[in-house]
């Protein structure tokens, strides 16, 4: 994923040029990223950075006139245009295509820059006027930085990787944090996989200069949202409208061609209600699977054509599982472990819909902030899989998630899930395109925080708004058969029968219970899953472990290698894969942690 890496700190400043190159060409994954460095060995820094080639950070590093402040800057901002047009009015110079007026910005904000600043970014900045560095993320962390502190300097770097191949000592998992990943599909509380390596807290400052200690201060304060007054229903509905309407545009700024990435649901529809774009000019595109076009697809052709744009149906058949090898490698590799390999399907659709449009506007994290959704949880595992103490620890993170889901609901949600389990999505699809999301926006965000107790849970405000913005959306039910004004008895039987389609192909694919796996091999020849599957989901990995990918799993996974491994009890491990890729029974999500497991421990450890 596009970002930064570097050293701040003393040493030889040819060794350490040497070691930030190493760093930087760990996080070029792909031939259009480009990537730079700047060092400055008088104040101690040596840092360098990669970026999506075009894109609003593709130009580092940014200087003021003088040449005394300098940044880098990787992600986007979307700061409002009338704080951007108020630099020019105090005599600063700079263009509106990419990030040059964020330097005026800081010149002008000072100790208030980097809370003016949204979007998802991490970047340096370096005040040559009294010697100082400041290395910041974004109030979410979803910009991650991983360091580690030791006698020869403070690594960071926004892979972990980059770490772990300078500072091979790192490349140790630390078994309460995969015993999380397991449990949570994340680690939880900042802490990351690899021992020895830490992350910066979400919305951070922290101050470096020569000869003293590091000042780690933070910017804002979750407090600040939260301590906002409760609106009624309706002003908070008025004020949820006026927000809408004026951030929406942010998201549609700069050079780049933008594209919608459609599903039948509402926070992608709320957008296009609301976008106001020439036809023809928003292209849209939604992932598809093999058996059928799905109620995603379906759904968003038909929002497609009321708002005259085109549609495209990015498909995940038998291209992408000749490919899945490499692509689950990668996808692991990419997110140092965060993404497991279910995530190989996104990385597939990504790199194609990168050829529609650079820039992929999206309605993801609108459930979570506007409808308060948790999304993850602690699951339930095949305990015999796992060796006495690593069933412990598989205990400890259910009580750790627990501990930390107290609280403001919304608060877990904002600064807890989505930088812990949301992260790995997102760096994934980062890796491709640039992705946008107005759901995360400051302006939005703050604004949830007032909502009244008894519609902040509901769809009802965002279906009245998307009425509003564009009543012929208002009229196409949802991927759930909702409509905003239902019609008596046909929207609720349509809610129930896509309901009852949505478990039933739950229950087919990733929720099989084991008896009935045993049945579907015996009727495989009549290839049953082509009633159940594709209906809602484009990825099918219970049928896909079993059949056209067993030969690869069984060679990763029944390998000496994976079979040692100190968490696993290996001979149960063994007839786990052997029951699953010869249909006898279901274990499709112990599969996807062990496999990407071991890819850690190939692509990253060993």
């Amino acid at each position: 994923m596009p970002g930064i890496a570097g050293i701040i700190g003393v040493g030889s400043a040819e060794e350490k040029s040497v070691v930030l190159l190493q760093m930087v060409r760990c996080m070029t994954h792909e031939p259009f990223y480009t990537s730079g460095t700047y060092t400055n060995g008088h104040i101690g820094l040596w840092i360098g950075w990669v970026s999506h080639d075009g894109s609003f950070s593709g130009t580092m590093p940014i200087w003021n006139e003088t040449k005394d402040v300098c940044l880098i800057f990787s992600g986007e901002d979307f700061t409002d245009t009338g704080e951007i047009e108020g630099l020019r009015a105090k005599g600063h110079d700079f263009t509106l295509d990419g990030p040059s007026y964020l330097v005026h910005l800081y010149e002008e904000a000072s100790t208030t820059f980097f809370e003016k600043l949204n979007g998802w970014f991490c970047g340096v900045l370096v005040d040559l006027r009294d010697t100082s560095i400041v290395l910041f993320n974004d109030r979410y962390g979803l910009k991650r930085i991983y360091y580690h502190d030791n006698k020869d300097g403070f690594y960071f770097s926004s892979e972990a990787k980059s770490l772990l191949k300078v500072l091979p000592k790192l490349r140790q998992i630390e078994p309460r944090s995969l015993a999380e990943t397991f449990s949570c599909g994340c680690v939880l509380q900042n802490r990351t996989l690899f021992s020895g390596v830490s992350i910066i807290p979400a919305g951070s400052a922290w101050r470096f200069a020569p000869a003293k200690n590091a000042y780690r201060a933070s910017y804002f304060d979750p407090a600040a949202w939260e301590g906002q007054a409760t609106l009624n229903c309706e002003d908070y509905y008025k004020k949820l409208k006026e927000t809408w309407a004026r951030i929406l545009p942010r998201y549609f700024r700069g050079k780049n061609r933008v594209a919608m990435s459609l599903t039948g649901g509402i926070d992608g529809r709320m957008i296009m209600a609301w976008a106001n774009r020439p036809a023809g000019k928003l292209p849209c595109y939604t992932f598809g699977g093999m058996f059928r076009d799905s109620v995603d697809v379906k759904i968003a052709s038909e929002v497609a054509r009321v708002c005259q744009q085109p549609h495209h149906v990015i498909s995940v058949a038998d291209e992408f599982l000749s490919q899945f090898p490499a692509l689950a490698e990668k996808t692991v590799y990419i997110t140092d472990g965060a993404m497991d390999v279910s995530g190989s399907p996104d990385l597939f659709a990504n790199r194609l819909a990168r050829e529609i449009a650079p820039v992929r506007l999206t309605g993801n994290y609108g459930q979570e902030i506007l409808r308060r959704a948790v999304a993850f949880r602690p699951r339930s595992l095949f305990e015999d899989l796992f060796d006495a103490e690593f069933r412990g620890l598989l205990q400890t993170a259910a009580k750790t998630y627990s501990g930390e889901l107290t609280g403001s609901r919304l608060s877990f949600i904002a600064f807890k899930q989505v930088p812990w389990h949301h992260f790995s999505r997102l760096t994934l699809e980062l890796s491709q395109l640039f992705l946008r999301s107005p759901y995360l926006d400051n302006d939005l965000v703050a604004l949830a925080f007032q909502a009244p107790l008894d519609i902040a849970t509901t769809k009802e405000l965002a279906l009245r708004l998307i009425a509003e913005g564009n009543p012929a959306l208002g009229k196409i039910s949802t991927d759930r058969g909702i409509l905003y004004r239902p019609i008596p008895m046909v929207t609720k039987l349509r809610h129930l029968y896509q309901e009852y389609s949505i478990k039933a192909e739950y229950a087919y694919d990733y929720g099989m219970p084991h008896w009935l796996a045993r049945l579907d091999q015996t009727l495989s020849p009549l290839h049953p899953e082509r009633l159940f599957l594709g209906r809602h989901k484009f990825y099918h990995f219970r049928i896909w472990y079993r059949d056209q990918l067993s030969q690869y799993l069984r060679e990763i996974l029944l390998d000496a290698r994976t079979l040692g491994r100190s968490y696993l009890n290996g001979r149960r491990f063994e007839e786990i894969v052997r029951d699953h890729t010869e249909g006898r029974r279901n274990y499709t999500l112990e599969l996807h942690l062990v496999l990407t497991s071991e890819l850690i421990q190939r692509t990253l450890i060993e």
